[in-house]
């Protein structure tokens, strides 16, 4: 069976290199650091030397974006070897991935494309998860994925899917609250009805982030602050499962570090402030 990693609590931000300097040499109160996984498959060089660096400093949570777990295809054994031998050498204290695809007859499309949420896609990802988990010898913490497209022939949501897809599998799941946000204002849901259907015991960390409105919809960017709607759904998420860790996700358009400080230290003080409600 898949061994237990440390329990982590409190907040964190993703490590981008414009801030490595700054880190290092500050070291702000954070709970961990987050990288995504794919920029550290080299042995060497100067990215590993500051994961490294990180590590050394913080616990690390290692976030995938190229597992492609839903593809038709085989999965990908050179991938998840480099995976591994990550893992191994990081001994991060969580390890994510999406519930999407992202390559399909050799071709890799570059994004995170989501898949009919239907038991014979519930099949293979169980068996994908199986797999992974079995590889690493630990916990994979499946995230729910924003979208533009529905599939017609879907046969339950996706909080759903993931919810049985963590009862089949005993994987954790990873409850990116902007995404579920975006997901609910493009295809009209109530977001907390969603909620409803996950079992706050498969919930490990939750993600924060900011996105972009244009005419018609949302575009989860991860490039601005989290807005108001956003931080109220994280809130009423803590009521109801109990805080988790949490991760402040930034990746286009860089603020400056203590932006994203800040950001963290208001999650903090939201979790704690549902906490609060919840054992009141």
């Amino acid at each position: 069976m898949t061994a237990a990693v440390p329990t982590l609590s409190g907040t964190g931000i993703g490590l981008r290199q414009p801030h490595y300097r700054e880190v290092f040499e500050r070291l702000p109160a954070l709970a961990f650091l987050e990288v995504h996984s794919e920029n550290f498959f080299l042995d060497g060089g100067a990215s590993m030397h500051a994961l490294e660096r990180a590590r050394a400093a913080y616990p690390i949570s290692l976030h995938g974006v190229g597992l492609s777990l839903g593809s038709a295809d085989e999965l990908a054994e050179r991938h998840l070897a480099k995976l591994k031998r990550l893992v191994e050498r990081v001994e991060p204290v969580l390890v994510s991935e999406h519930l999407c695809w992202g390559s399909i007859g050799g071709l890799h499309l570059n994004d995170l494309l989501p898949l009919p949420h239907t038991t014979r896609a519930l099949a293979l990802l169980a068996d994908r998860v199986d797999q992974v988990q079995s590889t690493l010898k630990r916990r994979l913490l499946v995230e729910n994925l924003s979208a533009y497209v529905e599939f017609r022939d879907s046969e339950m949501t996706e909080t759903a899917f993931l919810a049985e897809l963590a009862r089949r599998t005993g994987c954790g799941l990873l409850l990116d609250v902007n995404n579920l946000y975006v997901n609910a204002v493009n295809f009209g849901f109530d977001p907390v009805a969603r909620l409803a259907e996950l079992d706050g015991a498969s919930i490990v960390q939750m993600h924060l982030a900011g996105h972009t409105v244009v005419d018609d919809c949302l575009i989860d960017t991860h490039g601005d602050l989290v807005c108001d709607p956003v931080w109220s759904l994280y809130e009423e998420a803590c009521r109801r499962f109990g805080p988790r860790t949490t991760l402040i996700e930034w990746d286009t358009d860089l603020p400056a570090l203590d932006v994203l400080l800040s950001q963290a230290a208001q999650a903090d003080a939201v979790a704690r402030r549902a906490g609060e409600v919840a054992h009141a």
